[in-house]
């Protein structure tokens, strides 16, 4: 049922149609959406950490965090670089324990597909 608080999302085309106030778990479902066309990728289950992630050959590359935060896994200099452009910060789990390969995405207009296509990209190049 439609509730009359909800506000009308404002919105407005250019090549695509850009939603602005999505909540973060539909524009994760968006993401999630584009990239398990890519075979490799997989979506996490169960409860707990890892949960609803998206993976290649189990390794996580993007996820949604406790605190609802975008996190994305890259390359220690890629997550630096990401920083000093103001498009996120180190991702923190818990307090103190920054992550250096993992960027919490907090710019308003990042784009959330590029980066976690990015992220996929440098997973499969990192394997083991």
């Amino acid at each position: 049922m439609w509730s009359k608080t909800v506000p009308l999302l404002p919105w407005r085309t250019s090549n695509t149609t850009i939603i602005k106030a999505m909540t973060t778990e539909r524009k994760f479902a968006r993401v999630a959406q584009i990239l398990l066309q890519d075979p490799d990728v997989r979506r996490g289950e169960g409860k707990g950490f890892g949960a609803g992630a998206l993976k290649i050959q189990g390794k996580i590359f993007a996820m949604i965090s406790s605190k609802n935060q975008f996190v994305v896994k890259l390359s220690k200099d890629r997550v630096n670089q990401l920083i000093a452009l103001g498009i996120g910060e180190r991702f923190e789990p818990r307090p103190g324990k920054a992550m250096k390969e993992w960027l919490a995405v907090k710019a308003e207009g990042a784009n959330w597909v590029k980066l976690a296509k990015e992220a996929s990209e440098f997973v499969k190049r990192d394997k083991p």
